[in-house]
């Protein structure tokens, strides 16, 4: 399917008009760039000679930087630790004009950090600080409370779960209950655990692994894919399933038993980090915007084809995703 030129100005337009609540578990991605030249001393492995750092926001805080690339407004929704890596997060934000306001700081938790070691344009090694225990109930209350008093100023909400204990099943009940009862777009990313928890949203985005250990899929044959689909789409009532298969794209299902697949857009794979935080950030927009799901979900999978040709967990731009249309020839 070709998009004119001219559609995709006017869908891109119309992000300008968007706000959307992104909640999900907010990271900090630290990344140290050097090079490797020799082995150590101490034990088999690379001295990496540290040559820059970068700081750049990660999970949640993805998506909430890739609805502000793409010219919507976020307001992003997560726990912090009350330390100086939570208020890295809250400075990037500041610095990027995304609102601070749903940011809970929780004493004595440490901030979800990854920080990654880049020699020579791959990655040496990964350290992660985390702490994935259940937020408490009173917590979640005052989510919930901060949610119902900005619920009518939103167009969507976005929830990116990657089980770091911010989405308990009681907060996603009720989440659903507030977005469906105010007629709320709401797309989800889940991982493992909550995954049937997700009844009665607009789109759910699992990635292939995700779909295939859940549904317990142990075999590569098509028709058992499509069959788990369907069973999957009625069990938890989505009105869009959207599976991400990397380099074979991704394949939608719909509530009419139909499905489609969309080829992946990836000229060159460099990372695939933060590749389902762009897809789900674009297609949701794409969505709002009058866009068909077919429509939508050809623009998203540009942008995450956009989003793996970089090293890195970075947001994609409206002119990227452009130029990859028009690389590919499906813009004129």
């Amino acid at each position: 399917m070709n998009i004119k030129k001219t559609e995709l100005e006017d869908i891109f337009n119309n992000f300008h008009k968007k706000k959307i609540l992104v909640i999900g578990d907010l990271m900090l991605d630290h990344y140290i760039f050097g090079t490797v030249d020799r082995i150590s001393p101490e034990a088999p492995v690379p001295v990496v000679n540290v040559r820059n750092e970068e700081f750049r926001l990660g999970g949640a805080a993805n998506v909430a930087n890739n609805i502000k690339s793409l010219g919507a407004e976020p307001i992003p929704i997560g726990i912090i630790g009350n330390n100086q890596i939570g208020e890295k997060i809250a400075q990037l934000f500041e610095n990027m004009h995304i609102s601070t306001k749903g940011l809970f700081r929780i004493d004595n938790r440490p901030t979800t950090q990854k920080i990654r070691l880049i020699a020579h344009q791959q990655q040496v090694a990964r350290v992660d600080f985390e702490e994935i225990e259940d937020i408490s109930d009173k917590l979640a209350d005052e989510i919930i409370a901060f949610i119902k008093e900005n619920i009518d100023t939103i167009d969507g909400i976005i929830v990116q779960d990657y089980n770091k204990g911010l989405l308990t099943e009681n907060l996603i009940t009720q989440l659903i209950d507030i977005s469906n009862d105010n007629t709320k777009l709401i797309a989800v990313d889940p991982k493992a655990k909550n995954f049937f928890s997700y009844k009665d949203v607009t789109v759910f985005k699992p990635n292939n692994s995700e779909f295939r250990h859940n549904m317990n899929i142990t075999s590569d044959n098509k028709d058992a894919f499509i069959s788990a689909g369907r069973d999957l789409m009625k069990r938890i009532n989505c009105q869009y399933l959207v599976i991400t298969q990397g380099q074979d794209g991704l394949t939608v299902f719909k509530r009419d038993d139909t499905y489609f697949c969309i080829p992946t857009f990836a000229q060159q794979v460099y990372d695939v980090s933060g590749a389902g935080d762009t897809i789900i950030s674009t297609l949701t927009l794409s969505l709002l915007a009058n866009c068909s799901i077919r429509k939508s979900a050809i623009i998203a999978n540009h942008a995450a084809g956009v989003a793996c040709g970089k090293l890195g967990v970075q947001p994609v731009y409206q002119e990227e995703i452009v130029n990859s249309f028009r690389i590919r020839k499906n813009l004129y």
